[in-house]
């Protein structure tokens, strides 16, 4: 499935005004200074350009403040001179990222080379370095700092991310369960961008749910927006995977795909992104129980889910998962439901979590270990 150029670049419009998930910027470190040769003199190194991961901070924010100017540079050393036989070394750039960013060079191929993630409130990575000052082993001849296209990538970290593909009820489960307030509509593609939102429980725990846009068949070989979204899943702790119990169809144009059919393309198109994203804990949600006949179809994709590997020996070889998914819990609901059916998905994520990743229990609260 592809989207129209008009559609795809009307998301991508909405996206840059609201969320920035990406972020380019040229950076140059300093250059090293030359040194005296008469005297031994030792020019200053140049700055190097350095990384500062600042919670709080936003790629949006990045993006305002280096869009226009296009460069980031560090400053040169300066040279040595009689009166100051070692010359100063030129002060580094320091640029402030959000916490979760993943740093690239890119080269003008569209290639290009991971360099660091930032992970934990003001790490630091250099990501150009200053060129040496002039000295006796280059000749007294100051090198020139390194200069690359710097490429950031945000990666949302939350505890649960929402996976579906578009109209599943991914927001209104969303906003059903936690605080956030994403826009909710009965056409796809009311997520064009990551909404994150946090379910608090009686006993002081919270936990962040992300919603992901939805998904696009081929969406791991980046249709639709597959790569910007699929990225922000890496990062969660577990996956909450959320069908529609009538299968979903993008337009008129379009095949229609069953429940258990979404369910198998979506374990496909993780596999192909990233085969690690099945190794995570996943829970299963089929929403919208509150349409006539849904109960029975409920019941009847519960249990081809218990016997998944049966089910992809029946679907075509191009869109068959190598591995079969193992589903924590499968719950069927409609997130329009009462608060009965939500406190319980509140629950099971909540044991989940807790028997996956060690979350802090009652007990930890009440010896003050959190």
């Amino acid at each position: 499935m592809r989207l129209s150029g008009a559609l795809y670049k009307k998301i991508r419009r909405y996206m840059v005004g609201k969320f920035i998930d990406s972020a380019k910027v040229r950076v140059r470190a300093g250059n090293g200074a030359d040194g005296l040769a008469k005297f031994g003199g030792v020019g200053g190194r140049g700055g190097d350009i350095v990384l500062e991961a600042t919670a709080g901070d936003t790629l949006d924010a990045f993006y305002r403040r280096w869009k226009k100017k296009g460069l980031a540079s560090a400053r040169n050393g300066e040279p040595s001179q009689v009166k100051r036989i070692f010359g100063h070394n030129g002060e580094p750039k320091v640029l402030s990222v959000p916490v979760g960013v993943a740093a690239y060079s890119r080269n003008d191929l569209g290639g290009g080379v991971f360099l660091a993630e930032l992970n934990e409130n003001g790490e630091r990575v250099v990501v150009a370095r200053g060129g040496a000052g002039g000295g006796p082993e280059n000749d007294f001849k100051g090198q020139q700092g390194e200069s690359l296209h710097l490429q950031l990538d945000l990666k949302l970290i939350a505890d649960v991310g929402l996976v579906g593909f578009p109209n599943a009820g991914k927001s209104t489960l969303l906003k059903a369960i936690s605080n956030a307030r994403p826009k909710v509509a009965d056409y796809p593609f009311t997520t064009v961008r990551p909404e994150v939102g946090i379910i608090e429980y009686p006993d002081l725990t919270k936990v962040s749910m992300a919603d992901l846009p939805g998904l696009l068949e081929g969406a791991h070989i980046n249709r639709g927006m597959g790569h910007s979204f699929l990225r922000h899943i890496e990062r969660t702790k577990l996956l909450l995977m959320v069908t529609d119990v009538s299968g979903f169809r993008l337009s008129p144009q379009h095949p229609m795909r069953s429940c258990i059919e979404t369910i198998v393309l979506l374990i496909r198109e993780l596999e192909l992104y990233d085969p690690t994203l099945l190794s995570k804990p996943v829970m299963l949600v089929i929403n919208k129980l509150d349409q006539p006949g849904s109960a029975e179809i409920f019941e009847e994709v519960k249990a081809q889910v218990a016997k998944l590997e049966e089910v992809f020996e029946e679907v075509p070889e191009e869109v068959r998962p190598t591995n079969v998914l193992q589903f924590q819990h499968v719950l069927g609901m409609s997130a329009k439901d009462g608060p009965a059916a939500v406190k319980e998905l509140k629950e099971l994520i909540k044991d989940v979590l807790r028997e996956e990743i060690m979350l802090p229990d009652e007990d930890d609260y009440e010896r003050g270990t959190v």
